[in-house]
């Protein structure tokens, strides 16, 4: 019984690794051990809207950031985040896969793919392979602002059941995979508060992320100045599990993620930056 307990807490440790490179909505709940609490906010960007690149922020595109994770010390996957540009459109490729004594327990081997403006920052396509344990899937999200429509097709890649659902969306979301860089390229200022819609196939959220305050941060890539963000759901937390997601961006132009903390009722995984890459 122990050992189907604590497989269960690692399996569900690596389904929360896959996903913070991405945000989902959940009724919110108490954590322990919470990062200190921000200052007072000052006066929120409340409106509930994506908006636009700004003057002199770039991607790092052509760069790959590699990431590993470890939840109660031990390490529990890699995963990375590249991200390119094609005419007026981003391409960002992440992956995430479990490793180690992890993997022979739970099996992730994630491929997620989005597409956006590379101006306006609207999401157009979502393309997911997924294969968490014994789930696997293709998923594909089409983002149909003329009509107003999210429109997610995915398929059982074990017994080919295919489903369609459509969503309604505004004139402008973001996804769960853009969404770490959408949050980057703002000015993430302490105390600031960004509200915006997020959409992955289903129904739409609005997420608030609160620049909560300034740290240093340590990890295998380096030490960096960085700002703590503190992502939010309508009904509080973000994570299906109930937990709490805290975001660490470098505090300089290009505003990395170089670390990711969830924290659960049963724990902590922390996704660090390790190196980067061409």
């Amino acid at each position: 019984m122990t050992l189907s307990i604590h497989r269960l807490r690692i399996a569900t440790a690596l389904f929360v690794f896959a996903a913070v490179l991405a945000f989902s909505s959940a009724p919110s709940s108490r954590v322990e051990a919470a990062p200190p609490a921000a200052a007072a906010d000052s006066q929120p960007n409340v409106a509930s809207r994506i908006q636009p690149l700004r003057p002199g922020f770039h991607f790092p595109y052509g760069d790959t950031l590699h990431y590993e994770g470890e939840w109660r010390f031990i390490p529990a996957g890699v995963a990375t985040l590249r991200i390119e540009q094609s005419g007026g459109q981003n391409h960002i490729a992440a992956t995430a896969d479990s490793s180690g004594v992890v993997a022979m327990l739970y099996r992730v081997q994630d491929r997620l793919n989005s597409y956006f403006d590379a101006s306006k920052l609207c999401s157009n396509k979502v393309v997911k392979h997924t294969e968490e344990g014994s789930r696997q899937r293709e998923t594909v999200v089409t983002y149909d602002y003329r009509r107003g429509k999210a429109v997610l097709e995915e398929r059982n890649l074990k017994d080919n059941q295919q489903k369609k659902m459509e969503s309604d969306i505004p004139g402008c979301v973001t996804d769960m995979i853009s969404g770490i860089l959408y949050v980057a390229s703002l000015p993430l200022q302490p105390g600031d508060v960004y509200t915006f819609p997020v959409n992955d196939g289903g129904k739409t959220v609005t997420a608030r992320a609160h620049v909560e305050a300034r740290e240093e941060i340590k990890t295998p890539a380096g030490t960096f100045k960085a700002v703590r963000v503190g992502p939010e759901g309508d009904s509080g937390a973000l994570l299906k599990n109930k937990g709490h997601i805290w975001i660490w961006y470098s505090d300089d132009d290009r505003h990395l993620p170089v670390q990711i903390r969830v924290k659960l009722f049963w724990g902590v995984v922390t996704v660090y930056l390790a190196s980067v890459s061409k």
